[in-house]
């Protein structure tokens, strides 16, 4: 009998840590992180996304983004975007809330999208139609090469994805 309960218990805290060692999201290929910053008119704006790498492959080729579709920007699950007030991006309003970010790359051209379903899996069940607003960015490219997808947000409002050689900014007031 107490050779089965040991067995039990065995089984019990392996199964236990195997679920606790797949929920630690830091152990995955592309690693979470996070950008927040209180910008200059007191909105909070955090960023929360996975890090995808290089990894001697071709952005737009091997990689997203690839001109004309939607890129949760980032990898796993879909990047969130959340404002504690109201903000303008772009020029045009963003109530405060939680987005899942998304992009659509054309050339130099981006779309930045936000999302109101925050909580979903990459791009695979985005909807047009939940957008909450939707605004236009130019590209660039960068000063440095960035092996792992980066957010920045400056105090200013200035918000960056930057990616290999390729960066787009968008603002936020």
């Amino acid at each position: 009998m107490k050779k089965i309960l040991s067995i039990a218990l065995a089984t019990t805290l392996l199964a236990s840590f195997s679920a606790t060692a797949q929920d630690d999201k830091s152990k995955r290929p592309s690693p979470p992180a996070v950008a927040t910053e209180t910008i200059k008119s007191g909105a909070t704006v955090t960023i929360d996304y996975s890090q995808p790498s290089i990894k001697g492959r071709t952005i737009g080729k091997d990689l997203e983004p690839k001109d004309g579709q939607v890129w949760r920007a980032g990898a796993n699950e879909a990047t969130t975007f959340e404002v504690d007030k109201d903000v303008m991006v772009e020029g045009q309003a963003l109530p405060k809330g939680k987005y899942s970010l998304f992009t659509i790359k054309n050339g130099d051209d981006w779309t930045i999208i936000f999302n109101k379903t925050a909580k979903q899996w990459g791009a695979y069940k985005y909807a047009e139609a939940e957008d909450q607003l939707r605004v236009k960015a130019k590209g660039a490219k960068t000063a440095k090469f960035y092996e792992q997808m980066t957010f920045s947000i400056s105090k200013a409002g200035e918000v960056s994805l930057m990616w290999g050689d390729m960066q787009v900014n968008f603002w936020v007031k």
